[in-house]
């Protein structure tokens, strides 16, 4: 099983690799003993994230999610980066291509499916809903120093 390669860490950030995305599929989540995702990686602790969650994931073609799930405070925005599929949220059916960006709320029942004939690559990020307000949307600062490479 393919593990994620730590580049480098100091106090402010941290860097990670993880392999190129054609690759996914050597990561294999285990959820348990009977369950095991092929192709999909989560990385929050890997980069110390604490804030959100994130995972990629690559459907082979013919492959889906497999179930629906909700989460209790959690929504999530789903980046789809290669190929093409349908996406379902509440028994709405859509097409998602690359290029395609969904977000649905804690209580959307979601599932995935790759109905395409290349592999279907997704990112996913997991945060804590109602929580960015406009203050936060003016939380960068612009530092008054040079950048040197």
């Amino acid at each position: 099983m393919k593990q994620i390669e730590k580049l480098i860490s100091a106090e402010n950030f941290c860097a990670v690799n993880l392999g190129k995305l054609s690759q996914l599929n050597e990561y294999i989540l285990e959820m348990g003993p009977e369950i095991k995702i092929p192709g999909k990686v989560f990385c929050r602790t890997a980069l110390g994230c604490t804030g959100s969650e994130f995972s990629f994931q690559m459907f082979q073609p013919g492959t889906e999610t497999g179930f629906k799930h909700t989460h209790k405070n959690h929504e999530e925005l789903y980046f789809f980066l290669s190929g093409k599929g349908e996406f379902q949220v509440d028994d709405r059916i859509f097409h998602i291509t690359e290029g395609t960006v969904v977000r649905v709320s804690p209580d959307g029942k979601r599932s995935v499916r790759n109905n395409g004939d290349t592999p279907l690559i997704m990112l996913c990020i997991q945060y804590k809903a109602n929580t960015f307000n406009s203050e936060d949307a003016n939380d960068g600062v612009i530092l008054q120093e040079p950048v040197k490479w």
